[in-house]
């Protein structure tokens, strides 16, 4: 097969459908040169190395989950705009298990500062936190929560891992509605418990 047309975005994007098809930790140069079929070295004037590769996937695989949830959360706010961003959320790591798991890797803090993606999924959770009347550090502090209970969540139920009888999305249902709760009732830091 020749290599005509090969550039940066058709890697990416067979990158990011080799994860979901294998898992992002399978994702080699190696993997995707075969699937181009072309030898691994021809990527690499597309390409600086592996990190670049997965540092590039987690991009877009942001970007993916963003315009997601963005279109989910529009037009809402408070609890309906939460249970919005949280449906988005677990629908995306669910659907794109690969790509969910790219956007799971830490990025060099430059290039976070510098993505109008993620600048993008920033500015849409903390306006919905705004909603609930916090100001930093509880902003952050509330970003955290919502992430490791969402990615927490996501994970569990990946990896089959709840065992009870009880509906998987009955339990999801709960934990965004305990989530508000704790929200509308964020202890301020300063104040007394």
């Amino acid at each position: 097969m020749a290599r005509a047309g090969l550039t940066a975005e058709r890697i990416v994007e067979a990158a990011a459908e080799l994860a979901d098809e294998v898992g992002f930790e399978n994702v080699t140069l190696s993997a995707l040169a075969r699937r181009f079929g072309v030898k691994d070295a021809s990527l690499y004037s597309h390409l600086r190395n592996l990190h670049d590769l997965r540092t590039r996937l987690a991009f877009h695989a942001g970007r993916e989950m963003t315009e997601r949830i963005a279109e989910a959360v529009a037009g809402r706010a408070g609890k309906d705009a939460l249970a919005a961003f949280a449906g988005a959320y677990r629908e995306y790591a669910l659907e794109r298990p690969g790509r969910y798991a790219a956007t799971q890797i830490r990025i060099d803090q430059a290039l976070v500062a510098a993505s109008p993606e993620l600048r993008r999924t920033a500015e849409i959770t903390y306006g919905i936190l705004r909603a609930y009347g916090l100001d930093e550090p509880d902003l952050t502090d509330a970003v955290r929560l919502l992430r490791s209970t969402f990615h927490g969540y996501c994970a569990l139920e990946t990896a089959d891992a709840f065992g009870a009888s009880r509906d998987v999305q009955a339990s999801w249902d709960r934990a965004v509605d305990a989530l508000h709760v704790a929200l509308e009732h964020w202890p301020r830091e300063g104040s007394q418990a």
